[in-house]
């Protein structure tokens, strides 16, 4: 079970796993640190620069730099700190060097969100392991210098970008998904994104999100492969009547109709 951080523990490991508190802690440090999102969301404030940080998200927290960050709700992040990092192996400095000079908010792709995560399972079973963390953090340095992007903030009169939208909602089909969820997948506050998603797809996110999990039985049930209860279940439905409702609703047909159909 993660605990939360003794913010006053020195010296702190090359990489570890906090659980965030629900309130602002501010202070600073004369070492550089390199935060990423992994549950839930958080605010973090970096030399006055203001953003919400979720899942696959990250800031890099200069040496000597103000900064204050706390959990909206529960939020776990990944925290690499370089000590001596000048010190280290040259070509990881090199590489630390050229992530410091882009901007303090960024974000991963899909294939290095994956590998943070089974690194991240790594350092939670055995966190006390500092050759681990130490090498997940060089690890994760190498791969930030080829995976990272800018942080895309919305702005008015953009479009949502749709295809995140849906890789997110793909990926956690057999979870609930929350307004909150998806929002934090493009940078925006629960209600501006409901208003946002709303003119655009016209339509609430529930109901898309509810759409895409009928769109994902239909193909299942043509395919055969697997019983009506457990697609109900692959598709996020922990209750099959409500399962068969839905689809029902949605389709014009009840879930065995459509199977008769498709055979």
């Amino acid at each position: 079970m993660i605990k939360s951080v003794d913010f006053h523990h020195y010296p702190p490991k090359p990489a570890q796993v906090i659980t965030l508190p629900s309130y602002m802690n501010r202070h600073h440090h004369d070492y550089t640190q390199i935060v990423i999102g992994l549950t839930g969301r958080a605010e973090f404030d970096v030399e006055g620069e203001v953003n919400l940080i979720g899942p696959g998200q990250g800031c890099i927290v200069r040496a000597s730099s103000e900064h204050s960050f706390g959990g909206i709700g529960t939020s776990d992040i990944l925290v690499l700190n370089f000590l001596n990092w000048r010190e280290q192996d040259s070509q990881v400095s090199h590489l630390l060097d050229e992530l410091l000079a882009e901007e303090v908010y960024f974000q991963l792709d899909f294939q290095i969100q994956q590998l943070v995560k089974m690194l991240v399972q790594e350092i939670k079973s055995s966190p006390d392991d500092l050759l681990l963390c130490r090498a997940c953090q060089d690890t994760i340095i190498a791969l930030l210098h080829r995976h990272i992007k800018k942080f895309e903030v919305f702005k008015k009169g953009n479009r949502l970008n749709m295809d995140l939208l849906d890789r997110y909602i793909h990926q956690h089909l057999a979870s609930k998904i929350t307004v909150s969820d998806l929002a934090a997948c493009v940078f925006l506050g629960e209600s501006q994104f409901h208003l946002v998603f709303k003119a655009q797809v016209n339509m609430t996110p529930h109901q898309y999100v509810l759409n895409k999990r009928i769109e994902v039985a239909k193909t299942l049930i043509k395919e055969g492969q697997y019983s009506l209860g457990h697609i109900s279940e692959l598709i996020g439905f922990s209750d099959q009547s409500v399962f068969t409702h839905t689809f029902t609703r949605l389709v014009e047909v009840s879930p065995s109709q459509y199977r008769k159909q498709h055979q």
